[in-house]
């Protein structure tokens, strides 16, 4: 049985649209960001809306290829169609714009879509380890702040950066709250309605009242497991979803897992658990203590990115996954070359069988996605079976 409560989430992206257009009406500045990097506690301090953009969708991805080469990954293309059609609302009303340099897709489209709003880009280094890697990105959270200061006329101090602090955590613990009730044989939740109830926080206005839905959304799942209802029976494989981000609108390797019988229960994606795990340190600086946090992120365009197979070790114990599937779109070269270590480390240190799937936004693959998921599961079936001999 689906929660009630799932179908307030899913209006929340409706409600929000609405609300940012009167916020921006009402004089209240906006900043949009596409990344997982972005710090949003700089914008909320500034006394702003921080929202995420689309980008998610096929849609708009035509219009992008008038700009864009065709063979590029299909997140870039569909945020630069959804800028250039204003089909986003969060991207229209977005007063400036956040930009990291995650990879080089983004930087060069980043260049393009400069043009059409006001742009701050923080350079990210290539590392997550070291001091001066930390020295580095502290100046990059400082150059964020001295920006929207000036582009706002207003002063960013210790203070608001402190309670901007405290409410992103307060949002990063509640939806880890959630995310961890899966970890519950049976499942209590679908990877459909984890993931988009991860995915929609980032369109959230009003924060404080995202963070109370999902509060009530887990009291509502904990009732339904407390009565002994699950969104799946205990037989169901359960997987691990790693990889490239996904949303409404690019959930198709996602719904075909779920229509195949499998139960997602983990995604460590950074639209999923990813951005969770490490809160900002509330005793710290609060420049040093962001910068440590957002450091910490294990994306794949770090050099030596171990975090990544830590995170996918405790969640795949933590869990009781029975399979990993890791999604790359196509064109991400980082999540491409990087599966290969993935794999190694699935099949070899935790030996569950493993499978990497390649795609983009459309419907065209679907049918042969379909064969392929199928036969994982049933293979994975198999070698469960037989006590998880890997594949």
């Amino acid at each position: 049985m689906r929660p009630k409560l799932m179908e307030k989430v899913e209006e929340l992206r409706g409600i929000n649209a609405v609300k940012v257009k009167e916020a921006s009406e009402q004089g209240k500045k906006v900043v949009g960001m596409y990344c997982v990097f972005s710090p949003q506690e700089i914008a909320l301090a500034a006394g702003a809306i921080a929202v995420t953009l689309c980008g998610t969708k096929q849609e708009p991805i035509e219009d992008a290829e008038k700009d864009l080469p065709r063979n590029l990954c299909p997140l870039i293309k569909s945020s630069y169609g959804f800028a250039i059609t204003d089909k986003c609302p969060y991207f229209y009303f977005s007063d400036v714009l956040l930009a990291e340099t995650t990879c080089d897709g983004k930087k060069k489209m980043y260049e393009l879509m400069g043009k059409i709003k006001p742009m701050h880009i923080m350079n990210l280094p290539q590392t997550a380890q070291g001091e001066e890697a930390l020295h580095l990105w502290k100046r990059e959270m400082v150059r964020f702040i001295e920006f929207l200061e000036d582009k706002f006329n207003v002063k960013i101090t210790e203070e608001k950066l402190k309670e901007a602090i405290k409410l992103m955590n307060k949002e990063r613990e509640v939806m880890k709250r959630l995310h961890q009730l899966n970890a519950h044989k049976p499942a209590p939740m679908t990877g459909m309605d984890m993931m988009l109830a991860q995915w929609l926080k980032g369109f959230n206005v009003d924060k404080q009242a995202g963070i109370e839905i999902i509060e009530n959304l887990i009291s509502e799942v904990q009732e339904q497991m407390e009565k002994g209802i699950y969104a799946f029976d205990e037989d169901a494989p359960r997987i691990l979803l790693t990889g490239c981000p996904i949303g409404s609108g690019s959930e198709k390797v996602l719904k075909i897992l779920e229509e195949s019988g499998a139960s997602v229960v983990a995604l460590e994606n950074c639209t999923g658990y990813k951005g969770l795990d490490v809160l900002v340190d509330e005793e710290k600086d609060p420049i040093t203590a962001l910068a440590e946090k957002y450091l910490s992120t294990p994306c794949s365009c770090m050099m030596s990115n171990n975090g990544r197979l830590d995170l996918i070790e405790r969640l795949a114990k933590e869990y009781q996954v029975d399979g990993v599937v890791d999604l790359t779109w196509q064109a991400c070269h980082t999540y491409n070359i990087e599966s290969f270590v993935v794999k190694n480390f699935v099949k070899e240190k935790l030996d569950l069988p493993f499978i990497q799937i390649e795609t983009d936004y459309s419907d065209s693959d679907i049918g042969q996605l379909k064969v392929r998921i199928e036969a994982f599961l049933e293979t994975l079936i198999s070698s469960k079976e037989k006590g998880y001999s890997t594949i």
